[in-house]
């Protein structure tokens, strides 16, 4: 029986990308291959601008779950309204989502989707993949329905990832000191490359988690 780590689960509204504006159980899981989550590691990590908390199991509803309790505990947190929708996040969810879990979720009738790093390949069975690729790192998934490339980043040219299989490609202009001038470029860039269109924070812009 599978051991899932938490950070944290909550009732939201997707804030990025294609389902912006869904209504959403953001199941947030503990750990990252990307970056140990410590301020004191950030200048060695291979993403330094991650801007999540996913240390530790202490966020609301954390702690660790077998899949049948986790899958119980989305259904709750979403209420008696119809079509569920988890949101697995993290840190770096695929270390952790596995057959098991997904079995358990569609059990339950949930609608699934996955934000990764793209580092792990996903397994079968989610209905939603969002592939945010990470400069200086190996991606393996390079599948899904939406490739959101926070930008810009130093080695990484979104023509290059053109050729990927997804249905979806979104600039997100990268938060931090330099966000306007991040958004000006991340416009400019779409004005001249049309496949590409421009996913925002939305959840920042209004408040939400």
């Amino acid at each position: 029986m599978g051991s899932y780590a938490v950070k944290e689960m909550f009732l939201t509204l997707q804030g990025e990308g294609m389902q912006v504006g869904r209504r959403a159980v953001f199941l947030r899981f503990a750990g990252c291959n990307l970056w140990s989550g410590r301020e004191e590691d950030r200048a060695t990590a291979v993403c330094r601008f991650c801007d999540t908390d996913f240390v530790g199991l202490d966020g609301d509803n954390g702690g660790r779950y077998d899949a049948a309790s986790l899958a119980d505990k989305v259904v709750a947190l979403w209420g008696a309204l119809p079509h569920p929708l988890v949101v697995m996040t993290g840190g770096e969810p695929l270390l952790q989502v596995d057959s098991e879990l997904l079995t358990a979720l569609r059990a339950r009738g949930v609608e699934t989707a996955v934000e990764t790093n793209g580092t792990q390949a996903a397994p079968e069975g989610i209905d939603w993949i969002c592939v945010s690729p990470k400069a200086g790192s190996e991606i393996v998934q390079r599948s899904g329905q939406e490739l959101k490339l926070v930008w810009p980043q130093q080695g990484l040219d979104p023509a290059t990832l053109e050729s990927w299989d997804f249905q979806h490609f979104l600039l997100q202009p990268m938060d931090g000191p330099d966000l306007a001038a991040a958004r000006e470029a991340a416009i400019a860039y779409i004005l001249d490359h049309p496949r590409w269109r421009l996913s925002t924070q939305t959840h920042k812009v209004v408040g939400i988690r």
